[in-house]
Parts: C-alpha cells; sequence; structure tokens
C-alpha cells in the first residue's frame, strides 16, 4: 500500500501528483498496490487551498509498502507532532520506503532520520533549512534525492519525478515510461530545480551577492576561486563562504558551477561552436570536465543537448 500523509493546510500537489502517478501505473502493472492518504485523525482533511481530502488515521500501518509525507504551509504541525514522528521513525524502522514532497523534509528531519545523509527540498526553503540542519547533507539543486530507503523532492510538482523513479524501481521502465506518457511528463527531466528558482538570481540580480554572481557571468573564462570572489566582494574567503551559503544555500563554488553550466548550455545549444571551444571559454578548460557537469545537471552530455535542440 500506497501511503500519503497529510496534514490540514498541505499543499493539495504534493499529494495529488503522487496519487495520480501510482494511480496510472496501476493501469500497466498488474500488481500495483492501494493508495490511501493518511492523517494523524481520520476524516476530511483541508489543504491550503480549501479542497479536502479524505483521510484514514495512522494505524493500522502494517500493510503500508511506501511512506510519501507532503509539504505545504501547514508543515509546522507534523512536524511537532510527538505521534506524526513516532509513526514515521516507525516505517523507516521497517525499512520501507519513506519519503517527502517539497517542506515535508521538515518532517524528515524532526524525526532524525536525515541526520548524515543527503536530501533536498524546495529552493525557497533551502536558506533556512541548511540553517535549522546542518547534519543533513541537503542537495539544494536536485529534483529529487535518495539515500538508502529514504526519499526527498523539490517543490511540489517534484513529487511526481519522485513518484516516477519509485514506480520505475518497482515495475520497470516501461510502466514508467508510459506512466509518464499518460501524463505528458518526461520520463526523467533534465536539469535541477535551480532552473526554475530564482536561488541564484542571475537574470535580475538584486540580493547581496547579485552583483557578484552578474560580473562572475561575465568573467567566467577567469578562474573564479572563493579567494578570487571574496576579494571582489571585500571580505575574507572564511566570512564570504559562510555569508553566501547563508543567503544562496549553495557553495560559491557550485554557483559558479551553475552559471558556467548555463552559458555553456545556450552556447551548445544556440550556435555551432566546437565543444572544446565552449569549455575554453566558459572557464570549463577541459571538454570532459565540461561534460560531466552537465550529466550532473541535465542528466545528458553537451553533444545530446545539441542534438536534441537541432532536432527540436
Amino acid at each position: 500500500m500506497i501511503g500519503i500523509l497529510i496534514f490540514p493546510d498541505f499543499q493539495l500537489l504534493d499529494a495529488a501528483g503522487p496519487i495520480a502517478a501510482f494511480e496510472i501505473a496501476a493501469r500497466f502493472a498488474n500488481n500495483a498496490p492501494a493508495i490511501r492518504t493518511l492523517a494523524v485523525k481520520a476524516g476530511p482533511v483541508r489543504s491550503s487551498s480549501g479542497v479536502e481530502m479524505l483521510a484514514r488515521g495512522l494505524k493500522p500501518a502494517t500493510a503500508i509498502t511506501t511512506l510519501i509525507i507532503a509539504g505545504g504551509n501547514g508543515v509546522r504541525t507534523p512536524a511537532t507532532c510527538p505521534a506524526t514522528l513516532s509513526f514515521v521513525r516507525r516505517m523507516a524502522g521497517r525499512g520501507i520506503r519513506v519519503a517527502s514532497v517539497c517542506s515535508g523534509a521538515y518532517v524528515l528531519a524532526e524525526a532524525g532520520l536525515l541526520d548524515g545523509r543527503r536530501a533536498t527540498t524546495h529552493w525557497q526553503r533551502t536558506p533556512h533549512f541548511v540553517k535549522t540542519y546542518p547534519k543533513i547533507k541537503l542537495e539544494p539543486d536536485q529534483i529529487f534525492v535518495r539515500d538508502g530507503n529514504i526519499w526527498s523532492s523539490a517543490g511540489i510538482t517534484a513529487g511526481i519525478d519522485l513518484a516516477l523513479a519509485m514506480i520505475t524501481e518497482d515495475y520497470g521502465d516501461e510502466v514508467a515510461q508510459n506512466t509518464a506518457r499518460q501524463l505528458v511528463l518526461y520520463h526523467r527531466r533534465s536539469g535541477g530545480q535551480s532552473q526554475f528558482s530564482s536561488l541564484l538570481e542571475l537574470k535580475t540580480p538584486n540580493g547581496r551577492f547579485g552583483p557578484l554572481l552578474a560580473w562572475a557571468r561575465e568573467h567566467l573564462d577567469a578562474p573564479l576561486t572563493v579567494e578570487d570572489l571574496a576579494d571582489k566582494a571585500g571580505m575574507s574567503s572564511r566570512h564570504f563562504t559562510r555569508a553566501f551559503i547563508a543567503e544562496t544555500g549553495t557553495t560559491p563554488s557550485k554557483a559558479v558551477e551553475r552559471l558556467r553550466i548555463e552559458v555553456a548550455r545556450q552556447r551548445v545549444q544556440s550556435s555551432g561552436e566546437a565543444i572544446e571551444r565552449v569549455a575554453e571559454i566558459t572557464g570549463f578548460r577541459d571538454p570532459e570536465r565540461m561534460r560531466r557537469a552537465f550529466i550532473r545537471a541535465f542528466g545528458q552530455p553537451p553533444q545530446s543537448l545539441r542534438r536534441a535542440a537541432r532536432a527540436g
């Protein structure tokens, strides 16, 4: 059974997205499990939109094989609820898959299930999450992250990406691809969530480090070390790194790599420049280094992105 844990003021799509994915997968798989919404108190549970879902209580839960925790404005309620946290810990202790969508990661964090693990959450929550849970290895640019039996996903629609990955694991690529086609979605979305966010505010920089990032974007062929950036910002390297992470939720080196990737992607897709030349002028220097960065960010090497752009 797939259990979807909801609470008052949950985000409707955090629950409905995975539910729809598993529902459709059931049409293509003969042994798909049932889907149930769960809550501390059985009955109608009002989402932040005002739409209600009918939930069952947390007991009995022995049939659950996957537990997905929704996020939303009301996430503080389950994240501070002893009954909810005890239930989540108990499910994880059984070794089943336990996952979060969006800010549902706060429930996993408060339950102690993410300490020392890799995880992600909505980009807008990143600075607070990093500050609140320093033991968690947050990967703010990932659509979803799996670390053992604990999964987490980014904001809202990323719950569908997470569900598709689970469907792939359970029923194979064919069922997952058919499900994605039915949903009119990519089977595996390319890129990280910073391409959809204002995390680095690259287009209209107005944060504390906006001007610095704009300058870095114009000087990608320079080394752009942490020392270089700190010097440009008029700060010591240690103070600069701490302040940068606190504001953006990522390290200076990862931010620079993201800038390099975005500019390189634009050149790869819109021009006929040699891949080696693109790597040189965007600061990657080595085409192989750029290829690895593209695979991390988009799931594809530069040549595949160029072919797809030309075909499109």
